[in-house]
């Protein structure tokens, strides 16, 4: 007859146990709904972070660009001053040597004429 009666009230107990709701099932759908709002918010910046940084690696090639453009024109003007200054060099040389033939010229004739 224990065992009877212990099993009734386990029995009682376990289905109170089961009756009961939960309470707080109410609550979690708005929980939900601000976690859906807050996912949603997260991926605008997310998106709004990629094409910002899309935009700053686009500026920074750009900027790349200009900066190997203008090494290569300061290349192509270092060439050009290297080839301008050979020209005034060997013209210089040049020069030099017609004022030294003129001058030898010039001595050879007053030594001709002095003889």
């Amino acid at each position: 007859m224990k065992k009877v009666i212990a099993t009734l009230i386990a029995t009682l107990f376990a289905t109170a146990a089961f009756a009961q709701t939960p309470a707080p099932a109410a609550p979690v759908a708005p929980v939900a709904k601000a976690e859906v709002k807050v996912a949603k918010a997260d991926a605008k910046e997310t998106k709004a972070v990629a094409k910002e940084s899309k935009a700053v690696v686009k500026a920074e090639a750009k900027e790349a660009a200009v900066v190997a453009g203008a090494k290569e024109e300061v290349a192509g003007a270092k060439v050009d001053a290297k080839v301008s200054k050979a020209k005034a060099h060997h013209n210089a040389s040049k020069a030099k040597a017609k004022a030294h033939a003129d001058e030898t010229k010039v001595a050879s004739k007053e030594a001709a004429s002095a003889k």
